[in-house]
């Protein structure tokens, strides 16, 4: 694909990015991340050992060299937990880039809205590049970006569920509006769901309990990777308008 994401000034090969949990071991990570295309991994700070190198560690698996590391704050359900953790993968040299979770109940696993933005706004200042994680929300996506949100990630359905993107409405509005790239996160099942994401015209998609959750995992990677690419290129196509009548797909002028 020749057209680039690009989150300020940083440059994406891929618009498909995934997580690292929920796999067998290390190894089924690594080549699910390779299956998948993905130049961008994002890890939970808080559950997966990145900094200890004297035990088996993620980076002995996938080399920072090769992919962008994207630290996340999941887990966290506090504004001063998510900015410790944060500032954590930051100082430990990780990234500047943080994909902000603030959970707000432990059920749905939707955020905590006040909690996101006000995190927002101080990691904003502090020079993060921050990527919030919020519901489908397109009023709290405005909100975000005011607070220096660099893109605004919304969930297509709670996480881990693999419903799908369930309000595509409210998504297209989010990107009529929101004047800043637009990542769906969490939710999604299957290639088809990724797909009309991106036929929505989202400039990424983020997931992992659809690959790691497979029977298998690998094939489902290069599945996502295909549903991302096909996405993207009926999205830069356009799709013919809908139509409630049939149209003959042969002209009839000149026929015998």
């Amino acid at each position: 694909m020749d057209d680039k994401l690009i989150i300020k000034g940083i440059e994406f090969k891929s618009r498909l990015w995934v997580g690292t949990g929920k796999y067998k071991d290390f190894e089924e990570t690594r080549k699910a991340i390779e299956a998948s295309g993905a130049d961008v991994v994002t890890v939970a700070v808080r559950r997966v050992n990145i900094f200890d190198r004297k035990s088996e560690n993620l980076f002995d698996y996938i080399d920072p060299k090769k992919y962008r590391i994207l630290p996340n704050t999941a887990g966290c359900y506090t504004m001063e937990d998510a900015l410790r953790y944060a500032r954590l993968a930051r100082e430990a040299g990780v990234s500047d880039l943080i994909k902000l979770e603030v959970i707000g109940d432990e059920k749905t696993l939707f955020p905590d809205n006040c909690a996101t933005l006000k995190a927002t706004e101080i990691l904003a200042k502090e020079g993060f590049i921050v990527l919030p994680y919020i519901n489908d929300d397109p009023v709290m996506a405005l909100r975000l970006v005011d607070a220096g949100a660099a893109a605004v990630m919304p969930l297509a359905a709670p996480i881990g569920s693999g419903l799908g993107i369930r309000n595509p409405y409210n998504i297209k509005i989010i990107l009529e509006q929101a004047k800043v790239p637009i990542i769906v996160d969490a939710g999604v099942g299957t290639a088809s769901d990724v797909a009309l994401a991106m036929e929505l015209g989202c400039d990424a998609v983020l997931l992992n309990t659809a690959i790691a959750g497979a029977k298998d995992p690998i094939s489902m990677a290069e599945a996502m990777k295909h549903g991302v690419i096909a996405g993207r290129l009926a999205y830069k196509a356009g799709r013919m308008p809908k139509k409630l009548y049939a149209t003959a797909s042969s002209p009839i002028e000149g026929m015998l």
